[in-house]
C-alpha cells in the first residue's frame, strides 16, 4: 500500500513538475531589443527612451501580456547601448539577431536607421528562420520611407517633412516675421531639414530672408558660442533648426547668453532641458512640434501624465511622448493577430493596421500606412508658456514652463505623398 501511494505521489509530482515546465516555457518573455546611444553625448536622450518603452511594456505586461496560442507571455526590454555609433549599432544587430530576437527598435539617429535598414534587409534575406522587424519611433529622415523604404521597417515618427510642413505654417501666420537663421546636424536629417526649410519658406513667404545657415558636427560641440553670436549677428528674427538632445539644448543656452531675442521654431525644443534652459525668456518664443504634448487638454492625457510622474516622480525623468507608446501597444495587437512571433507574421499584421487608442485611454489615434510603414497620426504645434497660464496644465521637467497648443493638423492633414516601392515578404 506504501509503496503504491510512493508511485502515486511521485508520479503526481512528477506531472506538476512537468506542468510547472510547461508554464515557466509559455511564461518566456518576448525579447524586444532597444539599440540606442546609452552613454555618450546623446545618453540623456536614450535614457529617456528607455523610461517610455520601459513603461509602456510595463503597462502590457500588467494586463497579462501578449496573448499567444501557446500562453500569455511578457515583453522584455533588452538594453543595448551603441554609444551612439552606426558601427556599435550594427554589431548589436547581429547579436540580437543571433539571438534570434524578433524586434529591434531605435530612433535617435537617422544615419544610423539607414544603417541598420540596410542590415537588417541583407538579413532577413539570407536568414529567413530567424527574420527581425525594425521599430523607429525618432528617426526621421524622409527617405526612410522612401528611396529607402523596407517591408521590415516600420515608423512611429512623422518624418521631418511633417514636422516641418507644420511649423511653417505656424511661422508663416508670423506677418512681422521678416529673415531666419537655419542650423543643424551635419548628417543626414540636419541637411535634410535645412535644405527642405529653404525650400518651404520660399515657397510660403518668398518675402522672407535667410538670414543665414549652418550646419555643425553631430554631438561634439561643447560650446555653442560662437554658433549663437554669429546668429544674433545675422539680424535673424528667427531660428529654425531640428536639433535634438543636447546638441538643441547647447545651442538654446549660448543663444540666451549672447542675449539672442528671437523665436525658435524647432522639432524638439519641448523637453530633454531647453525649457528650464530658457526660464522665462523661453515664453512665447520656444516653438515645438509634436504628435502630441501633456496640455492638449483632455481627461484621458491629463491621466496619463499623472500616471507617468506617479511612476517617474523626478523632474529630470519627466520625458513623456506618446508615439512610443503606440509603438509597443501597436506592437503588442500586431503579435496577437499575427498568433505567432514570426517576424514575417507580425510584419503582415502590423502593415496598414490602424490603432484606435486601445490601451491608452483613447489616445494616440492613426494608422500605419501599409505603402511605405509611415505612421500616419495628428501633429500639434505648441510654444512655450508659464504654467499655470492659460492652457499649460501641466510643466515640463518641473522647470515651470508648459507648452499651449497653437496649431492642431488632424492626420489627413500631416500625410504627405511617398515615393516607396515597397518590397513584399
Amino acid at each position: 500500500m506504501n509503496f503504491r501511494l510512493n508511485v502515486v505521489a511521485r508520479a503526481g509530482l512528477a506531472g506538476a513538475l512537468l506542468g510547472l515546465c510547461a508554464l515557466a516555457q509559455a511564461a518566456e518573455p518576448v525579447r524586444l531589443a532597444l539599440i540606442e546611444g546609452l552613454s555618450g553625448p546623446f545618453a540623456n536622450a536614450g535614457e529617456a527612451v528607455a523610461r517610455n518603452l520601459g513603461w509602456a511594456i510595463e503597462r502590457v505586461n500588467a494586463r497579462g501580456g501578449v496573448k499567444l496560442p501557446g500562453g500569455a507571455r511578457p515583453l522584455e526590454l533588452v538594453r543595448m547601448d551603441s554609444k551612439g555609433s552606426t558601427e556599435e549599432a550594427l554589431a548589436l544587430l547581429r547579436a540580437a539577431t543571433d539571438q534570434a530576437v524578433p524586434v529591434v527598435m531605435q530612433g535617435n539617429s537617422s544615419a544610423v536607421a539607414a544603417a541598420l535598414v540596410e542590415a537588417l534587409n541583407r538579413h532577413n534575406a539570407r536568414e529567413p528562420q530567424r527574420r527581425a522587424l525594425f521599430l523607429n519611433y525618432a528617426a526621421v529622415d524622409p527617405v526612410l520611407t522612401n528611396e529607402k523604404c523596407s517591408p521590415w521597417h516600420f515608423r512611429f515618427d512623422a518624418h521631418a517633412d511633417m514636422r516641418l510642413s507644420a511649423l511653417v505654417d505656424v511661422l508663416q501666420q508670423d506677418s512681422a516675421l521678416r529673415s531666419v537663421y537655419l542650423i543643424g546636424q551635419d548628417y543626414s536629417f540636419g541637411q535634410h531639414v535645412l535644405k527642405k526649410g529653404r525650400e518651404m519658406l520660399a515657397a510660403r513667404r518668398p518675402d522672407i530672408r535667410i538670414a543665414g545657415e549652418e550646419l555643425h558636427p553631430v554631438g561634439r560641440i561643447k560650446d555653442f558660442l560662437p554658433y549663437a553670436t554669429k546668429i544674433r549677428a545675422s539680424g535673424a528674427q528667427a531660428v529654425l533648426t531640428g536639433n535634438w538632445g543636447n546638441d538643441l539644448t547647447l545651442l538654446i543656452k549660448a543663444a540666451r547668453d549672447v542675449g539672442f531675442e528671437g523665436k525658435f521654431y524647432t522639432f524638439y525644443g519641448n523637453a530633454l532641458g531647453v525649457p528650464a534652459t530658457l526660464g522665462e525668456s523661453g515664453v512665447g518664443r520656444v516653438v515645438a512640434v509634436a504628435e502630441w504634448h501633456p496640455n492638449v487638454g483632455d481627461k484621458a492625457s491629463e491621466a496619463l501624465v499623472r500616471t507617468f510622474r506617479q511612476r517617474f516622480p523626478k523632474p529630470q525623468d519627466d520625458y513623456l511622448h506618446l508615439r512610443m507608446q503606440v509603438m509597443v501597444e501597436m506592437l503588442a495587437q500586431a503579435i496577437e493577430r499575427a498568433g505567432s512571433l514570426d517576424a514575417t507574421a507580425i510584419a503582415k499584421a502590423l502593415s496598414g493596421a490602424r490603432f484606435d487608442g486601445r490601451g491608452l485611454g483613447g489616445l494616440g489615434a492613426g494608422q500605419m500606412r501599409a505603402a511605405d510603414h509611415q505612421f500616419i497620426q495628428p501633429l500639434y504645434v505648441s510654444t512655450m508658456q508659464k504654467a499655470g497660464s492659460e492652457g499649460v496644465r501641466f510643466d515640463v521637467e518641473g522647470s515651470g514652463y508648459g507648452f499651449r497648443t497653437v496649431r492642431y493638423l488632424a492626420p489627413e492633414q500631416t500625410a504627405q505623398p511617398h515615393s516607396c516601392k515597397m518590397a513584399p515578404i
